[in-house]
């Protein structure tokens, strides 16, 4: 693949994005994560630094997500505000029923997003969204958390052509070579907790993808398509119920 070309048809996409919504930018949340990297990077080449509104949201984050996030900021001139989602987290946590860890996880890529539709409603913007394809396709996102966007410019790429674009775009090495988390909780990385790599992910779709069979294990192959069974509402519109008049 031609990854200048990608950066340069992904920037004209998201150009005219902008303009057909009659908009002016972009708000994106910046993690610390090459995904999120990208996303900003081109969304940066599209509209300029001045028109994109980066967000620096920890909630009980890691010291090191945020000295990642600044690493990306400070090469794309991007000054992100910072939001500290710790003491709304918590607020909510003391109002809610006890629930399962998981569920008391996801409030916070919610809040993250809930915080970017403020930004972005502000400042006539987009929500641009971090997902690439393997993640959308097995649903390792948070409904109405980071898969609540308006635009997914790394929806149909894999995690080795995000890599590769990374640096095309002069993405820090640092952020594109450290291992991928959501930042959930201490020590959460995406693999771990999706219980395959990205390597065997992008392996098992792309030979879908072709019509041909996967040359990876059985159980990894059956676990993928459980995966993307078990997770299709999440890329769909909420089930209508349809009046027979």
């Amino acid at each position: 693949m031609d990854y200048d070309a990608l950066a340069h048809d992904l920037t004209v996409w998201l150009r005219e994005q902008v303009q057909n919504a009659g908009l002016e930018g972009f708000a994106v949340g910046l993690s610390g994560g090459i995904d999120s990297a990208v996303s900003a990077a081109l969304a940066v080449r599209a509209v300029g630094p001045e028109h994109v509104w980066a967000a620096w949201l920890p909630c009980h984050s890691l010291e090191e997500d945020a000295a990642y996030a600044r690493m990306t900021a400070d090469v794309l001139g991007l000054s992100p505000v910072t939001v500290d989602l710790g003491p709304v987290f918590d607020a909510l946590l003391a109002a809610l029923p006890p629930g399962s860890d998981i569920a008391r996880a996801n409030i916070k890529p919610r809040l993250r997003m809930t915080t970017l539709y403020y930004l972005a409603q502000s400042h006539h913007a987009l929500v641009l969204g971090t997902g690439n394809k393997p993640e959308i396709t097995v649903g390792y996102f948070t409904k109405y958390g980071d898969g609540g966007v308006d635009l997914e410019p790394l929806g149909e790429l894999y995690k080795r052509d995000v890599r590769a674009l990374a640096r095309v775009l002069g993405i820090p090495e640092p952020v594109i070579t450290r291992a991928p988390t959501a930042g959930l909780w201490a020590g959460q990385t995406d693999e771990g907790e999706m219980g395959i790599t990205y390597a065997l992910l992008d392996a098992i779709l792309e030979a879908w993808e072709a019509g041909v069979t996967p040359d990876a294990p059985e159980e990894a192959v059956a676990k993928v398509r459980r995966m993307f069974i078990a997770s299709a509402h999440k890329r769909a519109m909420p089930p209508t119920f349809h009046v027979r008049r």
